[in-house]
């Protein structure tokens, strides 16, 4: 499974910005995607995760601010009330099973969310 992710950039304190992610490949079943952020100088964390039931699950950090959604083999973050701590790059995670069984995590490329006056 190959993952892009698309959106990001810069916002002033209390703006907003969406993140998306598209997954691609052949024969397989994405299970649970999910947003991960790593701040410089900081461990990557989850931001939050959608399963293929549109279950959700956030850190406490962003409850109320930010909402995941899925639509199929896309995921979206839409990030609102955005805080400077929210700067980070932003990564999307997704556990996919294939036609055979196999299952992975795949990595998407970082995009970058500033929330700066």
């Amino acid at each position: 499974v190959q993952l892009q992710a698309s959106g990001g950039g810069l916002a002033q304190p209390g703006g907003s910005l969406s993140l998306s992610c598209e997954a691609s490949g052949s024969s397989f079943s994405i299970n649970i995607m999910t947003w991960y952020r790593q701040a410089p100088g900081e461990e990557r964390e989850m931001v939050a995760m959608i399963s293929n039931t549109q279950s959700t699950l956030y850190a406490d950090s962003v409850k109320g601010r930010f909402t995941i959604s899925r639509d199929k083999n896309t995921m979206y973050l839409q990030m609102n009330s955005l805080k400077a701590e929210d700067t980070a790059v932003y990564y999307c995670n997704a556990y996919s099973c294939s036609s055979t069984g196999g299952c992975t995590y795949s990595w998407g490329q970082g995009t970058q969310v500033t929330v700066s006056s």
